[in-house]
């Protein structure tokens, strides 16, 4: 008796059950892009690097493309393209005005896919510019920089975050201009900085910082490489990781208070009570309330918010692709001082400052208004505060929050629209519609012939 007893002390202790794992979580090292159950999307956010960013749901009209348009995952999808197509452009250019022109012509004509690469990137740059304005012009038009009825929401800055991104990104492509050291790029650069040095006092200080002396040579290259490779992309990374940040912070997108708003509602129902003398008949209130976690409103984000990032990214990375293989990058001239082009333009994001500029300068007798400080200066200044400022402005409703063309933001929708009309009217303008001397023609006249130097 005390043997068996003996044995069965010595018996192994039985293993501890563990937890049931659902089916297939280890069998794949990609079983978290294409979870089983919801309970593998759930560990999929957590335990995925890349997907640890989003929620475990997601508001299905969040997801809606006719809400977002999805132009904030084409905005990030096109900065992914213009460091990956970016990186091997950057160790074969060389910034050194006897070598950038001769190390840009080697990448186009020379290095194999390098014409290629060059154009990818070069059509990445201008569709970001796009892709930022719209999605600017999104969040406007939705008024989804408005704090809703969520708790903590700092939308607002959020908004200010989105408008030091677009200056950023702006400046981002007016410094990659100047790299391949052609007329095009020279004389573009020349003008731009024209503009910025007719701020009152600190002026010609500013340009000078910005080309590293008086004239455009050696230091304003290095300077806008350094720019253009470094300093600015980091800075721009950091605004983003920011701006994803916050934007989870406040609950998602901002149709997300717009389905809180709407998601509970009292109505009135007929009720009989039963009594001694008999039934009493009336109505009584009843609240129909129905969270924005329920199952009818929301959707795991694994898989069904990242795989539509990854059709909108796979699908950019698809259209830039193909265009640069129809859309070759220009390489004028190595860049001249002593020939200046007529016209000189600066880059096509900024001809409506350029158009600005001309349409403000006034003479008046023997006195001249100085077109280069209102429309340069002055006038984009103010639009850049106010666009700024104007979430604190703002006075409508919450309920419009994260709503297309609300009713009480009808107005300042309305001078918004007309302002973005009136720039992209001024940026056609100076596009197509000004020759030599910048003189005005319509597309049917003629230019007139001019020297080939001035």
């Amino acid at each position: 008796m005390r043997a068996k007893e003996n044995a069965v002390a010595d018996a192994p202790l039985p293993t501890p059950q563990q937890p049931p794992t659902a089916p297939g979580v280890h069998r794949s090292s990609f079983w978290s892009l294409r979870p089983a159950s919801d309970r593998q999307a759930g560990d999929a956010v957590v335990s995925n690097f890349l997907l640890h960013a989003f929620a475990a749901k997601s508001c299905k009209r969040s997801l809606d493309v006719r809400y977002s348009l999805w132009l904030g995952t084409i905005s990030a999808a096109l900065l992914l393209l213009l460091t990956v197509s970016g990186l091997p452009l950057m160790f074969l250019h060389v910034p050194s005005v006897e070598r950038a022109y001769a190390s840009v012509k080697d990448i186009e004509y020379v290095i194999t896919f390098g014409s290629w690469i060059r154009a990818v990137h070069r059509l990445s740059a201008h569709a970001m510019v796009i892709a930022v304005v719209l999605h600017l012009m999104r969040v406007f038009l939705t008024g989804a920089y408005k704090n809703g009825i969520g708790q903590g929401q700092r939308r607002e800055w959020n908004w200010l975050v989105g408008v030091a991104m677009l200056l950023v990104t702006l400046f981002l492509s007016f410094t990659g201009y100047l790299l391949p050291w052609d007329q095009l790029a020279y004389w573009a650069i020349t003008v731009g900085t024209n503009i910025a040095s007719s701020v009152p006092v600190v002026g010609a200080k500013i340009r000078e910082l910005l080309l590293g002396g008086r004239v455009i040579d050696q230091p304003t290259l290095i300077r806008f490489y350094a720019l253009h490779v470094v300093a600015l992309p980091g800075l721009l990374l950091l605004l983003f990781a920011y701006h994803m940040w916050r934007i989870r912070k406040d609950g998602g997108l901002a149709v997300v208070d717009l389905e809180a708003t709407t998601a509970a509602h009292p109505v009135t129902e007929p009720t009989k009570t039963y009594t001694l003398l008999g039934v009493a008949r009336g109505t009584s209130p009843k609240i129909v309330a129905t969270s924005i976690e329920a199952e009818d409103t929301t959707v795991n984000s694994v898989p069904d918010l990242s795989r539509r990032i990854a059709i909108a990214v796979l699908g950019t990375f698809a259209i830039i692709s193909i265009l640069a293989v129809f859309i070759a990058s220009p390489l004028e001239e190595p860049a001249n001082a002593l020939v200046t082009p007529n016209p000189a333009k600066a880059p096509w994001y900024f001809l409506w400052l350029q158009e600005v500029v001309t349409d403000t300068t006034i003479k008046l007798g023997a006195f001249t208004v100085n077109g280069a400080l209102i429309g340069g200066v002055l006038l984009p200044g103010l639009l850049v505060v106010l666009l700024s400022v104007w979430p604190w402005l703002d006075r409508s409703a919450k309920t419009s929050t994260g709503v297309w063309f609300a009713a009480d933001r009808r107005r300042q929708n309305l001078v918004f629209l007309l302002l973005v009309a009136l720039v992209l009217a001024l940026t056609i303008v100076g596009t197509f519609l000004r020759g030599p001397y910048w003189h005005f023609f319509w597309p049917w006249q003629a230019w007139p012939e001019i020297p080939g130097r001035i």
